[in-house]
């Protein structure tokens, strides 16, 4: 399902052209991107404004952020608001379903989970001794609302994300919280994930798009991730944003060249 089809960059006044991130080259040159598929992915180098674009996307379409502040006070995205303003969303069905994720934000959402998780066991214990010497019920009624939350909690993430190693929460959280319906705006997922849980992840991407009506757009630098069968990919590199295909792609190249011959490239380090 494609809920987002286009994004148009209105008019830049000269005041801000020089300013970032209206000076990005792939930004100066924006008019219009499509998103012919429901899975898009974003490449280039880094700096070459694939993140920007995304962020600030997330910012205009005023999406959950997962692991960080609201999205519109978020200060780390104060720049590319602005960006934002100028945006224009085309929908072929708006949903508020989804998310956006940055790799980055993923580990301070585990640890406060973590932190709420800590606190709500405490409220616990201290209710064990506020209702010392009265009867169970009473106790049992009091401490309801934490139970419950920690219930909830351990069958929605199957435990504590925090204490399991960075690519198997990581995994864990997308299982837990990908919806039909839903658009996801996903930076760098890869991040935390080996090259056999990237495969999971696509895995797990597949059965969203064919069977559960989600859209993905996704920056990235991984080759596996790029293969998801009849995805779009758009290159932010050369200062435009043009369509190309799998194999026409640097990072695919390139690594395909290193594993064929890794010897012939390191002797020359």
């Amino acid at each position: 399902m494609i809920h987002l089809r286009s994004v148009n960059l209105g008019k830049i006044e000269p005041e801000l052209a020089d300013t970032f991130p209206f000076n990005v080259p792939v930004i100066k040159s924006l008019t219009a991107v499509e998103f012919a598929t429901p899975v898009t992915f974003l490449v280039g180098e880094n700096g070459s404004g694939k993140s920007t674009f995304l962020e600030s996307l997330a910012s205009a379409a005023n999406m959950i952020a997962v692991g960080s502040e609201d999205i519109s006070s978020d200060k780390s995205l104060q720049s590319v608001r602005r960006l934002a303003q100028k945006l224009k969303l085309t929908w072929q069905k708006r949903t508020r379903k989804g998310f956006f994720l940055r790799a980055e934000d993923y580990f301070g959402y585990a640890r406060r989970l973590a932190r709420m998780r800590e606190e709500m066991e405490q409220d616990l214990h201290d209710l064990e001794d506020e209702y010392a010497g009265r009867s169970k019920t009473a106790l049992g009624l009091a401490q309801m609302p934490f139970r419950r939350e920690l219930h909830d909690l351990n069958e929605k993430y199957q435990g504590d994300l925090d204490s399991r190693s960075h690519g198997e929460s990581f995994f864990t959280f997308f299982q837990a919280r990908f919806v039909p319906d839903g658009l996801y705006l996903l930076d760098e997922p890869e991040a935390p994930l080996s090259p056999l849980r990237q495969l999971g992840f696509i895995s797990m991407i597949k059965p969203m798009v064919e069977q559960h009506n989600a859209q993905f757009i996704i920056a990235t630098h991984s080759p596996i991730l790029m293969a998801f069968p009849g995805a779009t990919i758009l290159s932010f590199d050369n200062a435009t944003v043009q369509q190309v295909s799998y194999d026409e792609l640097e990072h695919v190249t390139l690594t395909r060249a290193f594993l064929n011959d890794p010897v012939q490239f390191l002797r020359h380090l």
